[in-house]
């Protein structure tokens, strides 16, 4: 039957860890420890997605963090100090990337439900392997664990923006048509691997990195507020061809059923 078959799942802002904190922070403390740079938090959020390395590479070519970077050193950021900063950057993270594992309100009933209806549960990530061999086990004790998992620097071809995270779930999962496929993300480079892949598309505003809160913060946010972060989000998904744009993965089944009644009259991604 023409319907969706399998999803495939970012992980930070997307499963797990609310407001995608854990990459954002270790970031600021890397470039920090590093070179004694300061950026901020939203500098950190602009290119999330992207594999690690590639994210510092961006962050260093932001005109905010060039002036800072240039100002302190004379010269723009070469690969040398990405390495570095890299080399900082990953055990910092492997070690705090625990205490972001806990699934996102809503995600262990949505995968029950998909999981119900007969849709795999495939998924990839911006974190490198050894990153994601600490997460996963710590999210399966938490109770999420997807079928598959790709980390960004598994494949010679590379990640995000890149189709081959998400293709290679496909491969995985054994799914016979990329167009039965949903790629679920709350950041724009994650949205185009799913375009490049050939996939329907699904951004999330509230419980990501272009959102940016805690669920604490969430929780206590004043409803005008909420509704003003959740329309820069959603432009921002939209703008990078989100076929549909919802809250949280909890809010997935719905748009599922949407895409399977497309599909039943022949559209395609």
């Amino acid at each position: 039957m023409n319907r969706i078959n399998a999803v495939i799942l970012d992980w930070a802002g997307t499963t797990v860890d609310f407001g995608s904190f854990a990459p954002t922070q270790i970031f600021v403390e890397a470039f920090r420890r590093a070179f004694g740079v300061e950026i901020t938090l939203a500098e950190a959020r602009v290119p999330m997605g992207l594999g690690k390395w590639q994210h510092i590479e961006a962050l260093g070519k932001l005109p905010s963090v060039d002036a800072r970077w240039q100002a302190k050193f004379g010269r723009a950021m070469n690969a040398a100090d990405i390495d570095e900063i890299y080399a900082t950057f990953m055990p910092l993270q492997i070690a705090k990337v625990v205490d972001f594992s806990t699934p996102i309100a809503g995600v262990i009933d949505t995968i029950a439900a998909l999981r119900n209806a007969g849709i795999k549960i495939g998924s990839c990530s911006g974190y490198p392997r050894a990153v994601m061999e600490r997460l996963v086990p710590a999210a399966a004790e938490h109770g999420y664990a997807p079928d598959c998992w790709v980390a960004t620097d598994d494949l010679a071809a590379g990640g995000r923006p890149g189709p081959w995270m998400a293709l290679q779930n496909v491969i995985t999962l054994g799914i016979d048509a990329v167009s039965r496929c949903v790629k679920v993300d709350d950041a724009a480079p994650g949205i185009t691997e799913g375009l490049n892949a050939g996939m329907w598309t699904v951004g999330l505003a509230v419980s990501g990195n272009e959102f940016g809160a805690t669920w604490e913060e969430y929780q206590a946010m004043p409803v005008a507020e909420i509704a003003t972060r959740r329309e820069h989000a959603a432009s921002k998904l939209y703008a990078a061809g989100a076929h549909y744009v919802v809250d949280s993965l909890a809010d997935l089944p719905g748009v599922i059923a949407e895409i399977n009644a497309r599909l039943a009259k022949g559209e395609r991604p």
